[in-house]
């Protein structure tokens, strides 16, 4: 006999489980870089590129994802997207050489990239509007459990079993994610979209091609010239090509977007003031967030000399004052609108990288502690704030089409992030310059964001007329 209720706690614990899977391994690898560059024979920049290959195709893939679960089903499309991962982690774990882990990486990235999006759109859809806040409240907190534990547990598995543990241990999850799935099958396929046609016109969603191989030649151009050029040289011939390939590829993306009637990402969005604070915040939160969750912990290691488990605390410490912030950010937009708390938190978390930057000059471990309890604390300040006025600045038969400018923009910070901070630990040999670079760029932003964020704009519907 059906029951419902029931396939939707098996969906809730499914879906949870998903995003801390993803956001997971996004922050499990950089306390184990040491022993996996020790291990494998990589260079300093080629070990970043365990992280980055997940990132680049993450953020490649995520709007491609929607599409794809339109066109199929999201059953199918999530079934595929757990294949995919599972076959990345386990071709992490047996990887025998520097190549094939970042070959692997990058294939769990596509995976990822089809699980992130689908666990909210089941449960958005899943769950009526008076129990939808409470399903992806429970969702983000576990969300937030498993991105603090990560740099904890890779340092774990790294000193006391090896790094490919990381990804051993993502099998079994990925199993009991699949077994509670397939009990919450009946009611995800019974409320899903149904799989449009492929056929001729009108027939549904179509894949944006050209789009998609503009978007990956760009992105994957940039994100090489800007990791390399700290070893390459800034002014060198293959870098400046590379970098100014990679521009010219994202400029024809834009341009290429705004005129498709079916675009992979609903760029013309961005032209509402609000809806584009709220994705610069976004790109910088992504940005300053894998600065400290790669490159605190390789500080604490090279320099320090702390284990991978010590260097790991720290990291945990400061994201667990946002388990409690983020219901003082959600109630602070509510009172007092998204733009004064979303700004503030904005200027602390800059500040806590310039405090970072400081102290990783003085070699002083208490004072990268206090300032990363700053830093972690002010980071749902920041996001909380900032989703809630993106989502409002858009029409309600808009805001999937938001959601998808938002995440690729958003893991674009990271990708371009790491790239970026890798040049510059490559071509200065110092972890100082990375953390104070890192968190003058977040100030910098403040005066868009205050500008911009809940300022009335064009509507979203104005935006796409051209189009209809």
């Amino acid at each position: 006999m059906s029951d419902p209720v029931g396939q939707a706690r098996w969906a809730l614990a499914a879906m949870s489980l998903v995003l801390g899977l993803v956001v997971l391994d996004e922050t499990v690898v950089g306390v184990a870089l040491p022993r996996i560059q020790a291990e494998l024979g990589f260079t300093p920049t080629a070990a970043h590129w365990v992280v980055n290959a997940y990132l680049l195709t993450f953020t490649c893939f995520v709007a491609l994802a929607g599409r794809v679960a339109d066109l199929v089903g999201r059953g199918p499309s999530f079934l595929a997207g757990l294949a995919l991962f599972a076959g990345g982690s386990l071709a992490a774990a047996l990887a025998a050489d520097g190549t094939m882990l970042i070959a692997a990486r990058a294939l769990q990235g596509c995976g990822a990239a089809i699980l992130f999006p689908a666990g909210f759109a089941v449960l958005t859809a899943i769950f009526p509007p008076d129990r939808r806040g409470a399903a992806l409240g429970l969702q983000t907190t576990v969300g937030g459990l498993f991105m603090a534990s990560g740099p904890l547990l890779g340092g774990a598995l790294a000193e006391h079993l090896s790094w490919r543990w990381i990804f051993w241990l993502n099998l079994p999850l990925l199993a009991a994610i699949l077994a509670a799935f397939l009990v919450a099958w009946p009611l995800v396929a019974a409320t899903g979209p149904k799989p449009a046609g492929g056929g001729g016109q009108g027939a549904g969603p179509r894949i944006d091609w050209p789009g998609l191989a503009l978007l990956l030649a760009g992105l994957t151009a940039l994100t090489l010239g800007l990791m390399e050029s700290g070893s390459w040289g800034w002014g060198s011939l293959p870098v400046l090509l590379l970098l100014a390939a990679g521009a010219a590829s994202l400029a024809a993306f834009l341009w290429l977007e705004v005129r498709r009637r079916q675009p992979l990402l609903h760029v013309d969005l961005l032209r509402i003031p609000t809806f584009a604070g709220g994705v610069i915040v976004f790109f910088m939160f992504q940005f300053d967030k894998i600065t400290v969750f790669i490159f605190v912990p390789l500080y604490l290691q090279q320099v320090l000399g702390l284990s991978p488990v010590d260097a790991g605390l720290p990291i945990l410490a400061a994201v667990l004052p946002s388990l409690v912030t983020s219901l003082l950010a959600g109630r602070a937009a509510d009172r007092l609108g998204s733009r004064l708390p979303a700004t503030i938190g904005l200027a602390a978390n800059g500040v806590a990288l310039l405090l970072v930057g400081l102290a990783t000059a003085l070699d002083s471990l208490p004072l990268i502690v206090a300032a990363l309890l700053l830093w972690g604390a002010v980071l749902p300040v920041i996001a909380v704030p900032s989703r809630r006025a993106l989502m409002s600045a858009v029409p309600p038969d808009h805001q999937g089409q938001a959601s998808g400018v938002n995440l690729t923009v958003q893991m674009m910070g990271g990708t371009l992030g790491l790239a970026l901070c890798t040049s510059i630990l490559a071509a200065t040999g110092s972890f100082p310059p990375v953390f104070l670079l890192t968190g003058l760029l977040v100030l910098a932003c403040l005066g868009a964001v205050w500008g911009m964020m809940e300022r009335p704009g064009r509507r979203a519907s104005d935006a796409t007329e051209r189009r209809q």
